[in-house]
């Protein structure tokens, strides 16, 4: 019996492709799931996305992300849901993003602690810097309050009272390592005085105590404490960046007086580093175009905050920048967590 030209009969080897034909196929092939994670990214996102917050609800930190999410939601179509997961100062809700998988549904809300952390802990389950792309940020400056016991009125005078009284200043934070704290201690290296550091468990406790006179001074936030500032109850030497703020606008920047002191809380959003860049450029987009508008701008101003707009390589860049300094002054003075 004959079989067609081309048939395959039992025994027979199989018909052979050319090999160019094969290369094309196999890449054809190859190609294929890279063009579905493209499809996937760039039609992001296609159900709720999960937003992890290293704090509990209504400091800074869970108010930023909360106002993010709604403006996120509003511009890309899904639920953007908020979920606080608090403690070790945000390393739980870090290692939850860093864990999850890399898709651009779970993201990272947290603070300048992610920058601080990363000396102040010895082992870590993560490196920031390594695991986690940052798409927006926000910044807010802190301000040097005294109470109004305390003689000084400037900077150079606080400096001098206190090195005439050495050991009698004592200075309040929201726990040890948090921004306050760090900003405290980097004054007391670039000023040489002495102050006794007494850390609260948050920022309320740590602000009524200097109210209550228990202690002299802090360096907080300044929205927080305008009210105070304004009523006569607390009296603000100098804000901690290195320009003045609108909130506060007759009190000069501490690098008037200290040359090379910069010191601010930021809150930034962030995913999982291996996350397809076209769902990070949305984000990234998305943020920067939302706190551009003029509503959000007044919700920011409201947390004394300034709008960051920049791209993750600019935010890499910070957070590097942030990294090594504040290494700098967790080991000079020998900071250790609670």
């Amino acid at each position: 019996m004959s079989v067609g030209k081309g048939a395959q009969v039992h025994g027979a080897s199989p018909v052979k492709l050319p090999r160019r034909n094969f290369l094309h196929l196999a890449a054809g092939a190859a190609a294929l799931p890279a063009m579905s994670r493209v499809a996937s990214a760039l039609n992001y996102p296609t159900r709720p996305v999960h937003w992890i917050v290293g704090y509990p609800p209504g400091g800074g930190t869970d108010i930023f992300a909360r106002q993010m999410a709604q403006s996120l939601s509003e511009r890309l179509g899904q639920p953007f849901i908020v979920e606080n997961r608090a403690g070790a100062t945000s390393n739980i809700a870090t290692e939850t993003v860093v864990r999850a998988r890399a898709d651009g549904y779970t993201l990272l809300e947290t603070d300048a602690a992610a920058a601080i952390n990363a000396t102040l802990y010895d082992k870590l389950n993560f490196n920031f810097i390594r695991d986690i792309t940052v798409i927006g940020i926000i910044r807010t400056p802190l301000v040097m309050l005294v109470h109004p016991s305390v003689p000084a009125k400037t900077v150079p005078e606080f400096v001098a009272y206190a090195k005439a009284n050495p050991g009698k200043m004592s200075y309040s934070s929201a726990g040890v390592g948090s921004t306050i704290h760090v900003a405290g201690e980097m004054f007391k290296v670039m000023t040489g005085v002495d102050m006794t550091h007494v850390p609260y468990h948050g920022f309320g406790p740590a602000l009524v105590d200097l109210l209550g006179r228990q202690v002299q001074v802090m360096f907080g936030p300044v929205a927080a404490g305008l009210d105070h500032i304004r009523a006569g109850k607390l009296r603000a030497l100098a804000v901690t960046t290195t320009t003045r703020t609108e909130l506060l606008p007759d009190i000069p920047s501490m690098a008037d007086f200290v040359p090379g002191y910069e010191a601010s809380q930021w809150y930034c959003a962030g995913l999982r580093k291996s996350t397809p860049v076209e769902i990070i450029d949305k984000l990234n987009k998305g943020i920067n175009a939302s706190i551009a508008e003029p509503e959000m701008k007044v919700r920011i101003d409201k947390l004394g905050a300034t709008p960051t707009p920049g791209s993750p390589a600019d935010f890499d860049k910070f957070i590097t920048d942030e990294t090594e300094k504040w290494a700098k002054v967790i080991k000079f003075a020998n900071i250790k967590p609670e």
